[in-house]
């Protein structure tokens, strides 16, 4: 038997929960676990040892991008697998635990990270998010909604906790494609600005405030937030966008927001968050999100702290997250005929373990989402209890 066989073989006797089938490059085939398979995993080739070593998530996922590992089976139950065996090899790599600490984004950095992820064409992420195109976690108020409902559902859950009034002046940090401020605009009457590092983000907003007649309450700019100057605003949100900043610009985007809000304004920040390292992952940031880092809970709160912000609310939203996720990984599925007009299969398998691997993160605890809204100085005016929100 060879070297790389005998180390792949005790690899896989503890990787995974559940049983499972693993087939070499050489047709031979090995059962881990009692009952039941899961899935199989089919090696076409061995990935070098020092690679498994190194970085773990890094070599498998690139295996799987570029087609050394199929799985037969759910892609996603294989993942859940992993995730589940907090015992395994897996959890236990240090470069798992400890990739993404200390990126440093610059504001140029930034751009690129941001224009990485969200510029490869408005086309693709409408094959299969909804019709808001809104790419951040839904909000499942019943069983039966759909994603679109959870979408704006979500949309609503944030503006009822900012507690918005007519005629005040609202930001979004990070708009995105442009649901938010544009609801904000037409339930409120407030006068809403949006910022993003997207160039195709912002050519959609400009057309939706268009096409909705909003150009007297909606404005959108292509810039970076640490770039505004000489503006205030009586509330501040920012959805999925604090975790590009970086761990080292995590206290400038406080500060930001603090000098950016008038006293006593208020700020929801709705962010992925984790709490004992397992939320990085070398993978990800080096294909998916360059300059990612996800902060604790506690870490965020300290910086709130620092600022002498007043926590008001704090909410998980974790599994409001997996859900979101499935129906993403579902809809790209269901939309690959038209992906491959446009990527290659390479990108296609790229995209499917991102989805499918959040998921399984999410639902197994390693990350979570939380909503932390804050004011600046005390504020005796908000509601003094959640009934707004629910009503």
């Amino acid at each position: 038997m060879s070297v790389d066989k005998i180390f792949y073989k005790n690899l896989f006797k503890n990787l995974f929960s559940d049983p499972c089938l693993v087939e070499y490059w050489d047709e031979d085939v090995d059962k881990f676990g009692e009952g039941d398979t899961k899935f199989r995993l089919i090696l076409r080739e061995p990935i070098p040892k020092l690679e498994i070593i190194g970085d773990t998530s890094l070599a498998f996922g690139e295996a799987y991008m570029h087609g050394k590992i199929e799985i037969e089976g759910s892609i996603r139950d294989v993942i859940d697998s992993l995730y589940n065996n907090k015992n395994g090899f897996m959890n236990q790599s240090p470069t798992y635990q400890k990739m993404a600490k200390f990126i440093s984004n610059s504001r140029k950095k930034n751009k690129e990270n941001v224009q990485y992820h969200y510029d490869i064409g408005n086309d693709f992420y409408s094959l299969w998010l909804d019709e808001t195109m809104t790419y951040s976690c839904g909000y499942f108020k019943s069983p039966e909604d759909s994603l679109v409902q959870a979408q704006k559902n979500k949309v609503d859950h944030i503006l009822r906790k900012l507690d918005l009034q007519e005629g005040q002046r609202l930001l979004d940090i990070g708009c995105g494609w442009g649901e938010l401020i544009i609801a904000a605009a037409q339930k409120y009457r407030v006068k809403a600005t949006g910022i993003t590092l997207s160039e195709e983000q912002y050519d959609k907003v400009k057309d939706r405030i268009a096409n909705e007649n909003l150009n007297d309450l909606v404005d959108i700019q292509l810039l970076d937030y640490r770039e505004i100057k000489n503006r205030t605003f009586d509330r501040v949100v920012s959805v999925g966008m604090l975790e590009h900043v970086g761990k080292e610009n995590l206290g400038e985007y406080f500060a930001t927001v603090h000098s950016l809000l008038e006293g006593g304004g208020v700020s929801l920040l709705h962010c992925i968050t984790e709490k004992d390292g397992r939320g990085s992952d070398s993978w990800i940031d080096k294909y998916i999100f360059p300059g990612g880092y996800i902060p604790t809970v506690s870490e965020l709160i300290k910086h709130m702290e620092s600022y002498n912000f007043y926590l008001l609310d704090a909410e998980s939203l974790r599994e409001h997250y997996t859900r979101t996720l499935e129906n993403w990984s579902q809809n790209f599925e269901q939309a690959l005929s038209l992906i491959r007009e446009t990527k290659d299969e390479c990108f296609i398998r790229m995209w499917r373990l991102y989805l499918n691997s959040c998921a399984a993160s999410f639902h197994c605890g390693n990350i979570d989402l939380h909503q932390l809204l804050f004011s600046k100085g005390p504020n005796n005016c908000l509601p003094k209890t959640r009934a707004h929100i629910y009503r």
